[in-house]
């Protein structure tokens, strides 16, 4: 049976692994360099914004810090615990200190689709063109300033797709549990990657499961040890939250520029994209799901879209569209 988890099986584009090339230290600090300074220009016009969501955020950091009693939040956000936890422990203000948090995730997530990128084989200027498409969107510019954790998730599923193109399926697993706690739904990264390693007959399967325990544990922790006594919340699906998020003219707005480039991309370069991508496809569509419901329950934006540019990146740099543009790859390394 194929075995997708191994680095050497990376499809008709696959040149050899540039993590060895000696010019590859440099080459990956200036990029990263160059994707913070970036992402810091992108960022900078909104930063620390706190409206809807990102709001009850901020006030999850605050009561951690003593400033807000338990009655003033609202379910289910603060049992997305582990960034408004970080935002509120370190030293400073809470609301700088949320913020640079996301500009080091957005840069982090940039650097880890080029990384990606590489090991799937792309040349240079794909590479690069990886970080850019995660930054240089509607998303980033509107999401990613707010105290939202959006940003964490991301950078965490970056770095699980990362896990599994590179063959290092531990990666992937700390990557799912650090994006669980981050994002209760990101749990849906281990049961895909329970279920793959099953299918591929990998000796990484434990180490998966007990991720996925893990990751159980953490949410029950939070929810009946960390943060107790909030009012129960329910998200049921409502023909009334369709209709009216279909006659919502901003949410369809956003939607249509969070997905405007990188969805059209994705779907032409679905059936060029390296081999190595195929699990990829398998991880997209479950990962929709949860989006998906979301939609049927409570107001959707771009954000829906945002979070699966992890997986839609990979798929997006084999478009036809960019054919003209960009070289696919090299029979050199990409860095």
């Amino acid at each position: 049976m194929s075995d997708y988890f191994s680095v050497r099986q990376t499809g008709a584009h696959a040149p050899a692994v540039t993590a060895h090339h000696p010019s590859a230290p440099a080459y990956w600090a200036g990029l990263l360099a160059a994707y913070a300074l970036l992402a810091l220009a992108i960022m900078y016009w909104r930063w620390g914004g706190t409206v809807e969501d990102s709001l009850h955020y901020f006030e999850t950091a605050r009561y951690l810090r003593g400033e807000l009693p338990l009655s003033a939040l609202t379910a289910p956000f603060p049992y997305r615990l582990l960034l408004p936890a970080l935002a509120a422990y370190l030293p400073g203000d809470v609301r700088q200190n949320f913020a640079l948090l996301n500009w080091v995730l957005m840069s982090g997530a940039a650097w880890l689709a080029a990384l990606t990128a590489a090991r799937l084989g792309y040349a240079r200027p794909r590479v690069i063109l990886a970080g850019l498409l995660l930054l240089v969107a509607v998303p980033t510019f509107w999401y990613a300033p707010y105290l939202l954790v959006d940003p964490g998730s991301i950078c965490a599923r970056t770095a699980f797709v990362l896990g599994v193109v590179s063959g290092l399926p531990w990666l992937a697993a700390l990557a799912g549990l650090i994006g669980t706690a981050i994002r209760e739904e990101n749990i849906v990264l281990l049961f895909w990657l329970a279920v793959w390693l099953l299918f591929t007959r990998r000796r990484a399967l434990p180490l998966a499961v007990l991720a996925l325990a893990a990751a159980g544990a953490w949410m029950l922790a939070v929810r009946w040890y960390f943060i107790v006594g909030l009012p129960s919340y329910r998200w049921l699906p409502s023909w009334w939250m369709v209709q009216h998020a279909l006659a919502d003219w901003r949410s369809l707005l956003s939607l249509a520029l969070a997905g405007c480039v990188v969805l059209p991309l994705a779907l032409t370069g679905w059936r060029q994209a390296p081999q190595a991508c195929l699990p990829l496809k398998s991880l997209l569509l479950l990962m929709a799901l949860p989006p998906l419901y979301a939609a049927l329950c409570v107001r959707v934006d771009g954000r829906i879209i945002w979070g699966l540019y992890p997986m839609l990146i990979p798929l997006a740099l084999s478009s036809r569209w960019l054919e003209r543009l960009l070289p696919a790859a090299h029979s050199r390394s990409a860095s």
